[in-house]
């Protein structure tokens, strides 16, 4: 577990944060015009924002760094961005390379599936199920199908998109995948394509920005967070950021309150 070199200080110096995106993760993080947007990103650029006034850097500017579900952990491990701005679930294991704020969303795994297709753990054997590798996603669904004694074949797929192109073709029956993404690229689909979200949350998954081991910058991500939740601002990038008929849920509401700490 190598501890980044001040970051802060590189920030400083260069006069630039670099965040990390990805272009597959909408609502949480997307391209739309070559222009990266979404939860998330929105969230890295208040925290840009308050770095500004915090470090006295009116110059400061923020720049992106496209990644992958595959490789965005190198990119932080690896000093190619400061903040990882997209669908991050915080774990233990991923402690080991890289360190994360505050929490900033709490989601959890469901499944997309074909007309009459599996709705459940229980109905899941037999059949083809996709989902993204290098998620906490298809941990989960391995160890799953493991504790269940479930034998079915899993599709691992490189992007939401082509998972989505394989369920529309009927290579797989369902995609497992985070249930806000899910709903997300459902509302944009054709209604006559059929698919169905699965009633539960299989998983429960607590978002966070991924940073370098480094508890100074750590500090100063979580006091800029801190103070946009205490002051309404999550509500306010949430509105701004989904789908005009989404709502933040009860647990979101209560989660911008918790996640405010005090100075």
């Amino acid at each position: 577990m190598a501890q980044a070199d001040g970051t802060l200080d590189r920030i400083k110096e260069s006069g630039e944060i670099r965040l990390a995106y990805r272009a597959d993760a909408s609502p949480f993080s997307y391209e739309l015009d070559g222009k990266p947007g979404g939860y998330s990103v929105n969230l890295c650029l208040e925290v840009a924002e308050a770095l500004k006034n915090d470090l006295n850097l009116p110059q400061l500017t923020a720049s992106f760094v496209k990644v992958t579900a595959e490789n965005r952990f190198d990119a932080i491990a690896e000093g190619q961005a400061d903040l990882l701005c997209e669908a991050t679930t915080a774990t233990l294991s991923r402690r080991e390379r890289v360190d994360f704020s505050i929490y900033t969303f709490v989601s959890g795994a469901s499944l997309v599936i074909q007309p009459g297709g599996p709705t459940s753990v229980d109905t899941l054997a037999g059949h083809k199920i996709g989902v993204l590798g290098g998620t906490t996603t298809l941990q989960a669904l391995d160890e799953t199908l493991r504790e269940n004694a479930i034998t079915a074949d899993v599709i691992v797929v490189k992007t939401h998109d082509e998972g989505f192109e394989k369920l529309e073709t009927g290579e797989i029956t369902a995609y497992f995948g985070d249930r806000t993404i899910l709903e997300d690229r459902l509302r944009r689909i054709p209604s006559e394509a059929g698919l169905l979200l699965a009633d539960n949350y299989l998983t429960i998954e607590p978002y966070a920005l991924a940073l370098p081991i480094d508890h100074e910058f750590r500090l100063a991500v979580d006091r800029a967070l801190s103070h946009l939740f205490r002051t309404g601002g999550m509500i306010k990038v949430f509105r701004k950021s989904f789908d005009p008929k989404a709502k933040p849920s009860d647990l979101i509401k209560m989660l911008s309150r918790v996640s405010g700490l005090p100075d």
